[in-house]
């Protein structure tokens, strides 16, 4: 793969789903069993040259997402990586028994492919939100679940994934023209949490398109006295315990923020990693809270829900008795 400047701008205006096809695309000239599976999401996940370049390695299942796992575990058996993908509500929700039983219990080298998760899908409405994915899928036996924070990140990954033997999944999120974090190549390392913005008072650990939202809240906190440090969790399962353990060493105060569900989500990951400590710190989880029935565009959601920069900075500035403005 080429992370060119030019590369890295052209993913970021596309944004992560549309991003996925041409990255992959490129990643299948090399890799001759890498084997592509939609369902019925050719044109969301930009396949199309995907498709026309490696036309016996792509496979239009349909809006049949249950077949696309078992047709996929098949092929993985077989000896291909496949990476499958739909809509995230329907690739996690819809088939979460078969991807327990069918991919993850027998280890297969599966990828599973999530677009639009969380927010992302704005106007569509509630069924098409993804809010609990990572809770569900973090739960399940061999299964990497990596949540990357841009377009960049996510080439990343995908990379990795194309030489990874085992199943995974790989949650997009955001819009096109998402901001990035990170504007340029870098050394990508699956195994560990990623500090993007340094910082001693309090700790904000981000994942997804939340991690730019939170560098932006740490840069009006920083006004106020407070020095944020927000450090990338992109890597949700198997989860860096020791280094979770060692950053939050550093703080009174630790603050989570995702575009998930506040049950079950990093917020849960890092109460569970740190509850055994004999010291640890006070932990704010700002997720969403309870579901979401409201529709609107994607910046509007984030709002609502408190989870663009300013709200991030009134609530934390709340949870430290500041005042911010």
């Amino acid at each position: 793969m080429v992370f060119s400047s030019q590369n890295i701008m052209q993913w970021s205006r596309l944004g992560m789903r549309k991003a996925y096809g041409a990255v992959l695309s490129e990643l299948a000239n090399d890799h001759e069993n890498l084997i592509s599976i939609a369902a019925d999401v050719v044109d969301s996940a930009n396949l199309y040259d995907f498709a026309t370049q490696h036309a016996d390695r792509q496979i239009n299942a349909g809006i049949s997402e249950l077949n696309m796992i078992a047709m996929a575990a098949g092929l993985a058996k077989e000896g291909s990586n496949v990476f499958v993908t739909s809509f995230a509500p329907f690739v996690s929700l819809r088939v979460y028994e078969a991807i327990r039983t069918l991919v993850c219990y027998m280890n297969l080298n599966v990828k599973i492919v999530a677009l639009s998760s969380g927010f992302s899908l704005g106007v569509q409405g509630a069924t098409h939100y993804a809010l609990e994915d990572i809770a569900i899928m973090r739960a399940i036996p061999n299964l990497l679940v990596l949540s990357p924070s841009d377009t960049t990140e996510m080439a990343k990954m995908l990379e990795f994934l194309a030489d990874y033997d085992g199943p995974a999944y790989l949650r997009l999120t955001g819009i096109p023209g998402s901001a990035m974090v990170h504007k340029e190549d870098y050394a990508y390392d699956a195994t560990r949490v990623e500090i993007v913005r340094e910082g001693a008072d309090v700790g904000i650990f981000a994942t997804g398109t939340l991690v730019y939202e939170s560098v932006r809240a740490a840069r009006l906190l920083s006004k106020t006295g407070i020095n944020a440090e927000v450090i990338n969790f992109s890597t949700l399962n198997p989860v860096d315990s020791k280094r979770i353990i060692d950053l939050c060493a550093k703080y009174k105060n630790v603050f989570t923020l995702e575009e998930h569900s506040s049950v079950g989500g990093i917020g849960s990951i890092l109460a569970d990693v740190i509850a055994a400590e004999e010291r640890h710190p006070r932990l704010f989880k700002f997720g969403v809270e309870s579901g979401s029935q409201t529709v609107g565009n994607y910046s509007y959601l984030m709002e609502k829900h408190l989870l663009s920069a300013k709200e991030i900075v009134d609530r934390i500035s709340a949870a430290l008795d500041i005042r911010v403005y």
